[in-house]
């Protein structure tokens, strides 16, 4: 589905910029397995995103610092937009490292998938993020050996300690 819309702001500290997406576009997208979709911008890379509710029956996509900056993009600005259903497991891709770690780890890749799976690709957003492989490993190490420790349970400051922790031994 393609669509030509426009980056704005909302006026609000809790959502920053994004692009309206129309209901009876999003709608199409939605289902039981959620509203995770690939979204192409201006005919750049695919991305994973999620159509947002808006709280007044409309739906939008947020973009980010990094992608406006990576596509040049100002408030105001036309988007070309084609939307695709995200089929992917995770609703987004998964580091290899973690992909590696889950095949000889069987408690800590039970414990994942308990989490949600919010909880999942936040965790996988946080151990792709950096850009050199043994970083990755390193984070998904403490990942897993972080919810081995509290069974599962996960507290963001906690695991964000764990990660400063693991940086100095």
């Amino acid at each position: 589905m393609k669509l030509q819309t426009t980056l704005r702001k909302f006026e609000s500290d809790l959502w920053g910029y994004h692009i309206p997406i129309p209901t009876e576009i999003a709608v199409t997208f939605i289902d039981d397995s959620g509203r995770r979709v690939l979204c192409t911008l201006n005919g750049q890379r695919p991305i994973h995103c999620a159509l947002m509710p808006d709280g007044q029956g409309g739906f939008f996509i947020n973009v980010n610092k990094e992608l406006r900056k990576e596509l040049n993009l100002k408030l105001g600005d036309s988007v070309a937009v084609e939307l695709k259903k995200d089929k992917s497991k995770y609703g987004m891709p998964v580091p290899e490292e973690l992909e590696a770690l889950f095949e000889v780890d069987e408690e800590g890749n039970a414990l994942f998938h308990q989490l949600t799976a919010g909880k999942q690709r936040s965790l996988i957003y946080l151990i792709g993020k950096p850009k050199r492989s043994d970083t990755r490993l390193q984070k998904a190490i403490v990942v897993l050996d972080y919810l081995k420790s509290t069974r599962g349970r996960l507290d963001y400051k906690e695991l964000h300690q764990a990660f400063k922790d693991r940086k100095g031994t």
